[in-house]
Parts: C-alpha cells; structure tokens; sequence
C-alpha cells in the first residue's frame, strides 16, 4: 500500500497538466518557455532553482521539468520515513502526503515546496553533518525563505530545552494578539537577503481580501499547529521520550511555527506558516512508531491518523 501511495502521488502531481489552475505552475511554464526560446531572465534571488529551470530548458520539455520537481518534493517524504520508522514507514509517509497544503506546494507553491523538501532530506542525513549542513544551504539557494526553519534549526540544536521551546511558542500568541501589525513591520523591514517578496507578503495591503482568505488572527491554523506543539509536549516531558534527534526537530518545528504566529496577519501567512507545517508529520509521528508509548498503540496510530487528516478534509469542504 505504501508503494502504491508513493507512486501514486509521483505520477499524479508530476503529470498533471500545465494550467492556470495551479496559479504558479502556470507562471513558470511561461517562464520555461520564455528561456527556451532564448530570453534572458533576471533572477535576484533562489539562485538555484533559476539555474536548474535554465539548465532543465536545454534537456527537456515543460511537463518533464514539472515531473522532476515532483520527484524532489515526494522523494524526500518516503526517505525519511523510511530511515526513522522503519517497517512502519507507510503510517509516517500517509501523514505526510495527507498534510494540509503538502498537494498546494507540490502544484502551486512549486519552488517553496521543493525547498522545504530538500530540508527534509537533510535531516534523512542527520547523523552525517557535513551533508545535512550542504543540502540545508541547496534548500536556502532554492527558496530564500528557508532561512526561518535554518535558523530554528541552528538555534534549537544549541540551546536544548524543550521547556523552552514550549513557551516560546504559548508566549507568541498574546505577542502576536498584542503586537497586531507591529511584527509585520519588524520583520519585513528584515527580508530575506535580496528577496523583496517577503516585505510584499508582510508589509503591503494590496491583497484582494474576498480572493485570499488567509489574512487576519487565524485561529483554525493556530489550533492546528497545536497538534504537532501537543505531540512533542506529551512525547517529551510527559512520556519521557530522550531522542536528541526528535528534541531538536521538535525545537526547530516550534520556533519556526511562533515566528509564523508572529507574522500571521500577513498577506499569503500560509506560505509563511508552511515553513513550519512540512515538519509536523514527522514531528507527530515519529516517536509514535519508533517507541512503545501506548499499550494498543496501534489504536492510536489509526486515531491520530484519522483526526490529522480531518483538519485537512474539513479544509477541503471549506474551499
């Protein structure tokens, strides 16, 4: 089943057609095609994907470049869960797959997407520094923004303390609710490096509300979030787990989570808050088939199963 999941998804979101109902993929078919015929691009920015997309032109067709993005975005999801969960890797892998906005940044969010798995890959080299820090620097030069789980990463692999970590992340939601646009301001002064995209999405309001609806306080995606902050909570400090590994992906998951809860009435906050939400599926799952934790554990592996992918059903009747 796990196989048949795996190549579903490959074949599926790499050999869609190109259409303007994926928003962004249609943008860089135009772009692949714009190069293709010989016009030069300016880029400022993720200078990697502009050159792989350069490069991409001289081998082969559109539809061939977007199949080849899907391999790098689905890939690294059935790697790590195969290394960390081992027999078991099917379960972490359907909650990847299963994620709320994991189909968007396969199909819309193409770049940011990609980026976010190549952090994933670098943690299957966890145990192998050098690597990981490499494929870390490939997922910055592929999406600038990359630099906010970096960071979190970088921070929580100093500073240990899941305590910490935890109010950190309760301190940032009466921060944010008493801060209002304050945060915005700060940290889009800020940017990533020459990426203006990032003041765009924080400091002007120029986004058609009625057509983008993830502006203002949202509760909903706080309270998912949630889910990954109370598994790490009750897998560490209430059952004891001592996984260095899971700790720092725990801590790197919660900072990066509060920065977005910071930030959250900025335009497209869900692109920020991805930057975070890529690492709750193995942040719930991986202790949870890596250790016993549960006398009929397997109950609660098809519960939390359940009620994680309904916050993505629900969202999905929503529209």
């Amino acid at each position: 089943m796990g196989l048949f999941i795996l190549f579903f998804f490959i074949f599926y979101m790499g050999m869609r057609p190109i259409s303007i109902f994926f928003q962004d993929m249609a943008a860089y078919a135009e772009i692949y095609n714009l190069i293709q015929n010989g016009r030069e691009m300016t880029v400022n920015s993720d200078y990697l994907f502009h050159y792989f997309m350069v490069y991409s032109t001289k081998i082969m067709s559109d539809k061939l470049f977007f199949f080849i993005c899907s391999l790098f975005y689905i890939l690294p999801c059935y790697l790590f869960s195969k290394k960390y969960a081992g027999t078991y890797w099917y379960f972490v892998f359907l909650i990847f797959v299963g994620s709320f906005q994991f189909w968007p940044y396969g199909t819309n969010g193409i770049r940011n997407g990609m980026a976010t798995s190549m952090f994933i890959l670098a943690l299957y080299f966890y145990d192998r520094k050098i690597l990981s820090y490499l494929i870390m620097a490939i997922s910055l030069g592929i999406h600038s923004s990359l630099v906010i789980p970096i960071i979190a990463f970088a921070v929580s692999g100093i500073y240990k303390s899941p305590k910490a970590y935890l109010y950190i992340w309760l301190a940032s939601i009466p921060l944010s609710l008493a801060g209002g646009s304050v945060w915005e301001n700060l940290f889009g002064g800020l940017g990533f490096g020459n990426d203006t995209r990032s003041q765009s999405y924080l400091l002007k309001d120029n986004i058609n509300k009625e057509i983008f609806a993830y502006t203002g306080f949202r509760w909903d995606f706080v309270f998912y979030s949630s889910f990954a902050v109370f598994a790490g909570y009750y897998y560490i400090l209430k059952k004891k787990v001592k996984d260095k590994f899971y700790i720092h992906l725990w801590g790197t998951y919660m900072i990066a989570n509060a920065f977005w809860i910071l930030v959250i009435r900025a335009n497209f906050s869900n692109r920020f808050a991805y930057l975070s939400w890529f690492l709750m599926a193995p942040v719930i799952a991986y202790p949870l088939l890596r250790y016993k934790l549960f006398p009929n554990q397997y109950r609660v592996v098809g519960g939390v199963i359940a009620v994680y992918y309904l916050f993505t059903y629900l969202m999905f009747l929503r529209g």
